[in-house]
């Protein structure tokens, strides 16, 4: 969507879509998971993981990087990247009021 288009919108609804972009690449749903799996930060052990690419390995970790999902912190030569747990937070309450303004059906005759 062009940048004109934007203003068309709230900020929070854009937020919202920036955050659903980043998260919208089945690559970066796998890197989240490992991390969350693993329990702590990750290194290098990405590429072995997950069978991609390292070049493509880093593209996904800096466009989570760029909304603030992870973040990364430099010891030597090597990154250890984290899920930011408020952004997380931050994320899942998003997304509740989004899901929440709309209750769930439990029949078909809402539709």
């Amino acid at each position: 969507m062009g940048a004109t288009k934007k203003n068309l919108f709230t900020q929070a609804q854009n937020d919202l879509a920036d955050l659903a972009k980043s998260l919208g690449h089945p690559a970066r749903i796998a890197i989240l998971q490992e991390m969350i799996k693993s329990k702590e930060c990750i290194t290098g052990n990405l590429v072995q993981e997950l069978g991609l690419a390292q070049a493509t390995i880093s593209q996904h970790l800096r466009a989570l990087k760029e909304q603030d999902i992870i973040c990364g912190t430099i010891e030597g030569v090597s990154v250890s990247y984290c899920i930011n747990p408020e952004k997380w937070n931050s994320i899942k309450n998003l997304f509740n009021q989004l899901f929440d303004q709309h209750p769930i059906c439990q029949d078909r005759d809402c539709c």
